[in-house]
């Protein structure tokens, strides 16, 4: 029966926006919260190497080419981490759902799917915006000195380019089995990290590894989020990030449609 032939009365008992609303948002961002292992590789472990790696650069420039702070070049760069980390580890929480059947409680909800995998991205952008900010205040404690305009948009490319790290946990969310998730997100995200220049400058790798890193979505959110320090900004790197959020998306949304059409 199609929509037009519904009684009125049926039609209005549909919950507008498929079922979103602000209060399961909150409980989702309260539920990630209480969970101390992920907020310590999330919040802590990104301060921790700043606090490391960050400090001893401090006075430092880039490079003779570039006159930007290597401080503040390795701050934006591991609030990048934080932030692909956090939207990475929250969309990939799906897989545990999916073994302890919430694709199935999902069909007697009014929570429609769509409204489901958007509470899943805004919960994971809240935890990327928390990554991002706990990581910028660290830095400023520890010397970080830029123009407000600066902080403001390395901020924004850090946090609105998680997304693309968002669609990407819930395609591995979707893709692999609860038990081995996580045993798939550590190794990606290493791997993403170093070929995005986040641990190390890309200019110590091998040439070969270079090219191949301007291919990969963390080199792209990089390149985004450090602009404003370098003023190096390449619409090339919007593309790619861009790319690859539909990429991870539309399969994550393939696999959802696979998934939910079995229960």
């Amino acid at each position: 029966m199609t929509a037009a032939a519904l009684p009125r009365t049926e039609i209005d008992r549909r919950p507008a926006f498929g079922g979103f609303s602000l209060t399961y948002l909150g409980l989702e961002i309260r539920r990630v919260l209480r969970n101390r292992r992920s907020l310590f590789f999330i919040l802590v472990m990104p301060a921790v190497f700043f606090l490391l790696f960050g400090l001893p650069q401090k006075g430092q420039n880039i490079d003779q080419a570039n006159s930007a702070a290597a401080i503040a070049y390795i701050m934006i760069s591991l609030a990048v981490y934080g932030a692909m980390t956090a939207s990475t580890a929250t969309g990939g929480a799906v897989a545990v759902e999916r073994a302890q059947g919430w694709s199935r409680q999902l069909r007697l909800t009014p929570l429609r799917p769509p409204a489901y995998v958007a509470t899943k991205v805004l919960s994971a952008l809240s935890l990327s915006l928390l990554s991002v900010v706990v990581e910028f205040v660290v830095g400023s404690i520890g010397g970080v000195r830029m123009p407000a305009h600066v902080w403001l948009l390395a901020g924004l490319g850090a946090w609105l380019g998680s997304l693309v790290f968002a669609a990407l946990g819930l395609f591995v969310g979707y893709l692999a089995p609860a038990e081995n998730v996580m045993q798939f997100m550590g190794p990606i995200l290493a791997l993403l990290a170093l070929f995005g220049g986040l641990f190390v400058p890309l200019e110590v790798l091998p040439h070969v590894m270079q090219t191949i890193a301007k291919f990969t979505p963390v080199y792209g959110v990089g390149s985004i989020a450090r602009s404003p320090l370098t003023h190096d900004f390449q619409w090339v790197a919007v593309l790619n990030v861009v790319l690859w959020t539909a990429g991870f998306g539309l399969g994550a949304a393939l696999l959802f449609r696979r998934d939910t059409a079995r229960v």
